[in-house]
């Protein structure tokens, strides 16, 4: 049994300081084994946490700004399991952050979720209508999002409320530059195999500055299969997916007209130039090396919605190259990084480096191919153990949220230098040890804003973030 989450934090409001602990908290795990292994100093060794949630090193502090099973400003419940979200800047020192939710919608996997449970019940109180899909019985599905008005100078949470009703398995997603957040549905679930009256496993775009719930459109252009993330290329509007699989494949979308997605496109799968049907993996045999390149090709995709669920087989089939478990994708400096959760020999992860075309064309016309790297890969579950959910630091390094299902292997949040060096900026030391997910910085990029799936956490992490050492 999980304890009560007034148990668990006294106060979610509470920030907890870190910096001398060193000397003031016993070392308790100094006969254990490390659980991380550290290329680069980064910012130095974790500090254990005396309310044992999250270990950071000296001189970071967290602050728990929400909680699942909190009451929301709209009188429902904060959903359970928080993964991908975004941070988009508001009026004045205001930020919005708009949430996934994975919860699925399928006949009783909406309980037991800990404080999160109790949002199955009170969402059933809203309006059908307003959702996407609901259980055959009219009970609308706790898939969603929510969003989270928060002020980076007061340091409190101003509102809270669902803000995308009726959808399944909302994993991770993505930004646009146009101010909204791209919310995936991990999942294929159709009325013939599940509890739903609707087929899923679609986009949906939330506004980030909405103020209740969003018209709930799937942007059926886009694909229908296991979504994991997405990121838009914003000097062409190119959208970039990834697909939660282990045979899965990397996708873009070309939007008919850029920034508005509703209007369509055209769908397409990554190849290998000159090898169709390549294997990025490295499981069975090494494809590549760290640091190689490999020029690519798109291959159009036909029959988008997928109602067989074989979008990934016809496109392997037509050539596309595998991606093993792509996760989490965003946008940097005219390059897109990507993780593949299972890659590699070990199969604990790969983090794959795309760089576009310069030429590549707003529409796709004339599109040139593009180049893509195996930027890194683990050798050593302590360095990295399936990283997820990614996002490029304001001082340029990647900060990658872990998500392995051992319940004795922590999971952290790990730095990655522009060179491909791996270090340690947090760990999970709640009972359960759940996965890091939504990482994402304010815009001034003094906060990094971080989910623990259960029990449900958001975090607003604080330090001296550009004292990074390489």
């Amino acid at each position: 049994m999980r304890p009560h989450r007034r148990d668990l934090i006294a106060g979610s409001a509470a920030a907890f300081a870190f910096a001398g602990l060193a000397r003031n908290v016993q070392a308790q795990t100094a006969a254990m084994e490390e659980t991380y292994l550290n290329e680069v100093h980064g910012y130095g060794p974790l500090i254990p946490d005396p309310n044992r949630l999250l270990d950071l090193p000296e001189g970071f502090s967290y602050q728990v700004i929400s909680q699942s099973g909190d009451t929301m400003d709209d009188g429902l419940f904060v959903p359970g399991q928080p993964d991908g979200m975004g941070c988009f800047p508001l009026d004045g020192s205001r930020v919005a952050l708009v949430r996934n939710h994975e919860l699925k919608g399928s006949s009783g996997l909406h309980r037991n979720l800990g404080p999160g449970g109790f949002h199955q019940e009170r969402i059933g109180l809203l309006d059908p209508a307003r959702g996407y899909d609901t259980y055959k019985d009219g009970r609308p599905l706790p898939g969603g999002t929510t969003t989270l008005i928060y002020d980076l100078e007061t340091r409190r949470v101003v509102r809270q409320f669902l803000s995308l009703a009726g959808t399944s398995t909302n994993c991770c997603g993505g930004q646009t530059p146009w101010g909204s957040w791209l919310t995936c549905e991990e999942t294929e679930q159709t009325p013939a195999g599940a509890d739903v009256t609707r087929d899923h496993g679609y986009v949906f775009e939330v506004p980030a500055n909405g103020t209740g719930l969003a018209a709930p459109v799937p942007l059926k252009a886009m694909g229908r299969f296991e979504h994991e993330a997405v990121c838009v290329d914003p000097r062409t509007g190119i959208v970039y997916l990834t697909e939660d699989k282990v045979d899965g494949l990397f996708y873009r979308f070309i939007p008919t007209t850029p920034g508005k997605l509703a209007e369509g496109g055209r769908l397409q799968a990554m190849a290998f130039k000159g090898k169709p049907g390549a294997d990025t993996t490295n499981h069975e045999a090494r494809e590549w090396a760290v640091d190689d390149w490999r020029e690519v090709v798109w291959i159009d995709m036909e029959d988008v919605e997928s109602p067989n669920a074989d979008l990934r087989q016809r496109g392997h089939a037509a050539g596309a190259a595998l991606v093993a478990r792509g996760e989490g994708v965003f946008w940097g400096d005219g390059e897109l990084y990507m993780t593949a959760t299972a890659g590699g020999p070990l199969k604990r992860g790969q983090i794959l480096r795309y760089v576009p075309s310069r030429i590549e064309g707003r529409r796709g016309e004339s599109l040139v191919p593009g180049r893509i790297q195996l930027f890194l890969e683990s050798a050593d579950i302590r360095t990295l153990n399936m990283g997820d959910n990614i996002v490029v630091a304001p001082w340029g390094h990647l900060v990658v949220c872990e998500d392995n299902y051992s319940t004795d292997l922590r999971n952290h949040l790990k730095g990655v230098t522009p060179d491909g060096k791996l270090y340690t900026i947090g760990r999970n030391v709640f009972t359960g040890n759940s996965e890091f997910a939504g990482a994402c910085f304010s815009p001034d990029g003094q906060v990094l804003f971080v989910n623990i799936m259960y029990p449900g956490i958001t975090f607003a992490i604080r330090g001296p973030w550009t004292s990074v050492r390489t």
